[in-house]
């Protein structure tokens, strides 16, 4: 029981390190850096699976421990956090970029034409 919900815990603190870039020593403290990356609901799991693990290596509570919860939680973490496969990070930094690239040069002609318009020359 308490192996399980132990390593479901340490599943998603990998994810969140791979997805997020959140940096430090198991689920709890990864919630505590990077919590704020998370929506609301995925966050809520997340810390609903941190205190089943934490209970679970405490051998007074393991008793309490939910394993039902704990893998609705797991889910919910797994769901959101799965990672990208390499093809879709690049399609993705791509469109970033193009946009990006489109929009400054959007502004730059508005601000162009507006500036021709004011001196007179449009």
């Amino acid at each position: 029981m308490s192996i399980s919900v132990q390593q479901m815990a340490d599943r998603v603190a990998e994810l969140m390190e791979a997805r997020l870039r959140v940096k430090g020593e198991g689920l709890a403290a990864k919630l505590r850096r990077g919590g704020r990356h998370l929506p609301r609901k995925v966050l809520a799991a997340a810390e609903a699976l941190a205190r089943q693990a934490e209970m679970a290596t405490i051998p007074r509570l393991q008793m309490q421990v939910d394993p039902e919860e704990a893998a609705e939680a797991y889910d919910a973490c797994v769901r959101y956090l799965k990672p990208l496969g390499a093809g879709a990070r690049r399609r993705a930094l791509l469109w970033q970029m193009t946009t990006a690239i489109a929009t400054g040069l959007f502004v730059t002609l508005v601000a162009l034409a507006a500036t021709l318009a004011w001196r007179g020359f449009l």
